[in-house]
């Protein structure tokens, strides 16, 4: 790889995490994007931009954290998948002014953001409005808001949970009324 200007994948970057609707307040968008990372490594040419070290991604309410980030993008600029890996990578975002952050961790993150779909894998875990799912592989559909949880087979995991573990709080109860 060699290290290129970073201003066409920042561009790119930009419109992926501006397309993260449903999880989003619809200002997250408008707001600047700010990556921290202890070095960058870009290639134009083939699309690829990697972050390491303790990498820090926000813009507006979305922040995503984890010790690499890779960002792909294709041929037409546009970005096909960006991969956080931690122990474990962190994902939030909110979804409405009146909603609680949405979190989401795992030690592997995907959002392919054609279709606006994230997926954790290993030690997975999502945080919604005091519900929590958890599993091996998570895969949440942002436009459709559909979480799907289970085993993630073909891929090598470090915590191997054979089912998975939901808590879904009632309806007439919030999630301060649960924390009491």
């Amino acid at each position: 790889m060699r290290f290129v200007k970073t201003f066409p994948l920042l561009l790119a970057l930009s419109a992926a995490l501006g397309s993260v609707s449903a999880w989003a307040l619809p200002s997250d968008s408008a707001q600047p994007i700010r990556v921290q990372a202890d070095s960058a490594e870009l290639d134009d040419r083939q699309g690829v931009a990697v972050y390491r070290g303790d990498v820090v991604i926000t813009q507006g309410t979305l922040k995503i954290t984890g010790n690499t980030v890779t960002i792909t993008q294709n041929a037409q600029g546009d970005i096909e998948v960006f991969t956080a890996v931690g122990k474990p990578a962190y994902y939030e975002q909110k979804p409405a002014a009146d909603k609680q952050i949405v979190k989401a961790y795992g030690l592997t993150i995907q959002y392919f953001a054609a279709n606006e779909r994230i997926v954790l894998i290993d030690q997975a875990k999502v945080i919604q409005e005091g519900n929590t799912f958890e599993g091996e592989k998570i895969v949440y559909d942002t436009q459709r808001q559909i979480v799907n949880a289970g085993r993630a087979t073909g891929t090598n995991v470090t915590t191997p949970r054979p089912r998975i573990d939901m808590v879904i709080l009632p309806k007439n109860k919030s999630a301060e009324q649960q924390a009491e």
